[in-house]
């Protein structure tokens, strides 16, 4: 290596030393490295940009509801795949296209206005706006939000929404599947009654035998006493004297017969109003319930439904209904009515067997609720059925004595109400509580 010297001469040049050199190589390395680190740095930014634009196309080209993005001057950016199908073109083209020029000549001012509002604002609007196509126009439901950059400010917008054709769409046919289940409903609710009323055919008839029959015997008689009256009127009509009548009166015992009249007459009108109050009693038990609500006395009918249930047993079961107070409440009585007697005839069936059967009837008002209890002095409801009792055809009768819905029924409709059905815990047998509003000015 050459040695440093002094040179007088200030046109040589003065070589470097050793140090210098190593100085010089060391700068260099260093540079080098730092060019190695931030090219490996750039080349990692490369690709996470690569995979980011790769996942926007992604989100873009399968995202359903419209996507816009639009620069702050409202110039198209980016759109998903869904709006170059509705408008027919490419993306190339699209995004070519002024925001305000892709909808409606007549609605234009008013997103030029909900832009600025968002621009000062800061805040996300929405609007109904109609997107221009091939067909004609495109209705949307659009929510537009500011787009900011890394120092707050607005940068652009992004535009979202969906097709108002869908949303309608989609909500006509879940009104419909809901009108279908209303339907479906009813329909469950009419088969279980007619079930219910299928099990008091027998009462039904025995109870319309004995009215029917005594009006049918009075009759007879009535029949009997118009004959001796006619006889007894002939005479007179024919001028037969007094003596003669008094004693033809004597023999015809009218004194006796108009005395026998009046109470044939009494007896066929009281058979006669009950069968009218036996089929005023059906026409409420028949009624589908569906019409207005109104306001009614539960305890009378959660009586005429547990009269109807009795006459229809096979067994000998008491009835305990001196309880039920008076509680007025708003809701339809055919339905309320068909509750009772799926939890009565519940109990009648559950009391198969039972020595001594007894079911207990109360109505009793609490806390702005009128308060149905029906419990029986069975076997109970085993804990292990408990929790799936409502649930519909759930059941533990034997095949071909229960539907498995009169309780899920019976729950929906005291919902329907207001209200709530819920077993209770019994030490003895089983209980349910009906829980109903009390009707606006009831105490």
């Amino acid at each position: 290596m050459t040695a440093t010297h002094e040179s007088s001469d200030p046109a040589q040049p003065v070589p470097f030393s050793d140090d210098a050199w190593g100085e010089v190589l060391s700068a260099m390395d260093r540079t080098y490295a730092d060019l190695v680190d931030y090219q490996e740095r750039l080349e990692r930014q490369n690709a996470e940009l690569q995979e980011m634009r790769t996942f926007l196309n992604a989100i873009l080209s399968s995202v359903s509801d419209v996507l816009i993005v639009a620069g702050r001057g409202g110039q198209v950016e980016q759109v998903s795949r869904s709006v170059t199908l509705l408008t027919g073109g490419q993306e190339s083209q699209v995004v070519t296209m002024a925001l305000p020029d892709m909808f409606a000549e007549g609605q234009r001012p008013l997103l030029a206005a909900i832009l600025q509002s968002v621009r000062e604002q800061r805040r996300s609007a929405s609007l109904e706006c109609d997107l221009l196509t091939p067909g004609g126009v495109e209705p949307l439901e659009l929510s537009v939000a500011p787009r900011l950059d890394d120092r707050g400010r607005v940068d652009g917008y992004v535009l979202t929404g969906r097709p108002l054709g869908a949303l309608r769409k989609a909500y006509a046919e879940l009104s419909a599947s809901l009108d279908a289940l209303k339907t479906a409903q009813a329909f469950l609710v009419r088969n279980e009654k007619l079930a219910s009323l299928g099990r008091l055919l027998a009462g039904v008839a025995h109870e319309l035998n004995n009215p029917i029959s005594f009006v049918y015997a009075n009759t007879h008689a009535l029949e009997r006493y118009a004959g001796k009256f006619e006889i007894y009127f002939t005479r007179v009509q024919d001028g037969a004297s007094r003596e003669e009548l008094i004693a033809l009166r004597q023999d015809l015992r009218l004194d006796r017969e108009v005395q026998n009249l009046r109470m044939a007459i009494s007896g066929a009108r009281d058979g006669a109003e009950r069968v009218r109050d036996i089929v005023e009693d059906l026409r409420r038990l028949s009624s589908d319930g569906s019409g207005e609500m109104v306001v009614f006395d539960l305890a009378e009918t959660a009586r005429v439904a547990a009269e109807w249930v009795m006459r229809g047993m096979s067994q000998s079961v008491t009835l305990d209904s001196t309880a039920l107070g008076r509680a007025m409440v708003l809701g339809r009585p055919g339905h309320i009515q068909q509750v009772v007697m799926n939890l009565i005839q519940n109990a009648v069936d559950a009391l198969e067997g039972v020595a001594s059967a007894r079911i207990s009837l109360s109505v009793r008002t609490e806390a702005g609720q009128a308060v149905l209890i029906v419990a029986d002095n069975g076997p109970g409801v085993p804990e292990a059925v408990r929790a799936a009792i409502f649930d519909p055809f759930f059941t533990t009768k034997a095949v071909g004595r229960g539907t498995g819905l009169g309780l899920s029924i019976s729950h929906k409709i005291a919902e329907e109400h207001g209200g709530l059905l819920a077993l209770m815990d019994e030490a003895e047998g089983a209980a349910f509580r009906l829980e109903l509003p009390l009707a606006e000015g009831a105490g």
